[in-house]
Parts: structure tokens; sequence; C-alpha cells
């Protein structure tokens, strides 16, 4: 992984977290417990601190960055979806970030809320725990059900298991030229599937 420091302050990752090698950190930025961080993610942490808490995530080509004396920080179980962008913000325990949302500074994602794909949080915005929001800039659509918020959890379990996974058996190698007979496919729970399997599934 590419991590620098700057100004004599030095990235922090707890050894049961993972981090993809083409992720850049730098400076103020402390990775948590079991956290995993995805391909091409860019955690800037040259202005304001940075914070991922245990069993967070944050996927590939997302960023975080932050104005000075600010901190930007994902909370325990925060899932932050495929290229999304916290500036400064604050996203609250088990809440998920939809992919290539934006959520801007002096805002909150409350505790097991959602901001759906593409939604822009405006600065200050604060989203109500158990909420889901959509839009740009987002709206309130809806409370949560118990149901989707359970959905949203296994998710994050699958990429806390993906942590482990990574570090043990991720390594760079030369791609085959041709298929294998009999390839393998990956084992993964199938109870983890799109939201709308879900719903359609009763």
């Amino acid at each position: 992984m590419k991590v620098y420091e700057i100004d004599g302050v030095t990235p922090v990752i707890d050894p049961t977290a993972y981090v993809h090698p083409t992720a850049v950190l730098i400076g103020d930025v402390i990775i948590g417990p079991r956290c995993y961080v995805g391909p091409a993610a860019c955690l800037r942490g040259d202005f304001g601190r940075l914070v991922l808490k245990e069993g967070a995530n944050i996927q590939d080509t997302c960023v975080m960055h932050g104005f000075p004396n600010s901190d930007t920080v994902v909370e325990e179980d925060g899932h932050i979806g495929h290229g999304a962008v916290l500036h400064g913000c604050v996203i609250k325990k088990n809440a998920l970030v939809g992919m290539n949302a934006v959520v801007m500074d002096g805002a909150v994602v409350g505790e097991s809320a959602i901001v759906a794909a593409m939604g822009f949080v405006k600065a200050k915005f604060e989203v109500p725990d158990r909420t889901l929001v959509a839009g740009s800039p987002v709206k309130i659509i809806r409370e949560l059900s118990d149901k989707e918020i359970q959905w949203k959890s296994q998710g994050t379990a699958q990429y806390q298991d993906l942590a482990v996974r990574s570090l043990s058996t991720m390594r760079e190698v030369e791609a085959l030229t041709s298929v294998e007979p009999d390839r393998k496919r990956l084992e993964i729970d199938v109870n983890v599937k799109p939201l709308y399997q879900v719903k359609e599934e009763g």
C-alpha cells in the first residue's frame, strides 16, 4: 500500500485491518480493527483527521478528506460503497453510504441510516437514525424496516470477513491465459444478496 507521512504525522493501521496495496493513506489517518479499505481508495489526512472505527469499510475508489482541524469519521460498522466521497462529515454506527454518493462538511448520517446510491448530502444536513434518504440533494424518503437494517448489517459482516480473507489469502499473481477445467467458484454466504432480491422473496 502507499502510506505517506506529512508534517511528522503518520497513518495508523490496526494489524487486523486490511488495506489494499493500491489504496493511498496520507498523514492523520487512523484505521481501526477489522476494517477494510478497498482498491484505489484515497484517504488524505493532509488537512484534517480521518478515522475508520472498528469493523468499518471504505470500498474501491472512495475518497475521504476534510478541512483543517476537522474530523471525518466513519463509526463502528459503517459501510461506504464504491466511489463515494466523504468530506468533513460523520457517518454514525452501522450506517451505509451508497455507491457514488457524496457527503459534505458538517453533515451527519445517523445510526443505521442509508444514503442511497448517487445521493448528495448537503453541508450540515443531518440524516435521522434508521432513515433512508435519496436524491440530489437528498430528501428523507422513509424510516427503514428491521429487515432492511438486518440486510445492511449482513453486508457489512461480509466486508469484515473479506478483511480476514484478504489478509490471509490475497496475493499478487500472474493471470492465467485460459480457463481451467472445473474452475472453482468463490464460496460466499448465499444469504447476502441485493436488497431487491430480499424484498422479492418477502
